[in-house]
């Protein structure tokens, strides 16, 4: 009986040694292995997007107003948010043919409700003084090739738009006879204009007045 202690003493002291060494850490573990991140599963970066604006393309027939433009043009949108920057502008190229053609053919009548004043008295002066000469103008405008808004601003309600035209256009001046005189149907003459419309915006007219021409230097 006193060897069967002394046997169980002896299994539980070698027990208690094996815990001992087995249960503590010696700095000399397998770490775990860190496998590298898939590249295909990568989080891309969150892209945030500004808020839609008007766009301003640099160049070609997309361009809708010079970046100088661009604050005047926010300011009739703060004052009028119905307008609309591209339905103006084809407005505006509507009324350039509408305009050039009633003068060249002297239709003063078709061409008053679209200018103010001082514009059609311009416009009359020129047309007299053709009749007065016996000279007719045979233009025909080819293209328009762009209409850009080259300045904006408000003035209190009134909206101010200056548009750039760039176009082709065949000019020829005929006599009394019908002879030409200057130009020629086959080589049209680009030309580069700048009209300012005016509208006052708290008008229910939505219409806008042409109330200057120029030519850009």
């Amino acid at each position: 009986m006193t060897v069967i202690v002394i046997l169980a003493l002896v299994a539980l002291f070698i027990g208690l040694r094996l815990y001992s060494v087995l249960g503590e850490r010696t700095g000399h573990e397998q770490q775990p292995i860190l496998k590298p991140a898939d590249q295909d599963a990568r989080v891309e970066p969150r892209v945030t997007h500004p808020p839609a604006t008007l766009s301003t393309p640099d160049n070609g027939a997309d361009l809708a107003y010079v970046p100088l433009a661009g604050p005047g043009v926010r300011a009739i949108l703060a004052a009028d948010p119905s307008f609309d920057v591209a339905r103006f502008l084809e407005g505006a190229k509507a009324a350039y043919r509408l305009i050039l053609e009633a003068f060249w053919k002297g239709e003063l009548d078709t061409l008053k409700p679209h200018v103010d004043p001082h514009v059609y008295e311009t416009f009359e002066t020129a047309v007299e003084q053709r009749a007065k000469d016996g000279l007719t103008l045979d233009n025909r405008l080819v293209t328009i090739e762009q209409a850009v808004i080259s300045e904006a601003n408000v003035e209190r309600s009134l909206a101010l738009v200056t548009v750039r035209f760039e176009a082709d256009i065949a000019a020829v001046t005929r006599n009394a006879e019908g002879q030409v005189v200057a130009g020629s149907m086959s080589d049209a003459v680009q030309t580069r204009d700048l009209w300012t419309f005016r509208r006052d915006l708290a008008s229910r007219d939505p219409n806008w007045l042409l109330i200057e021409t120029d030519e850009e230097a």
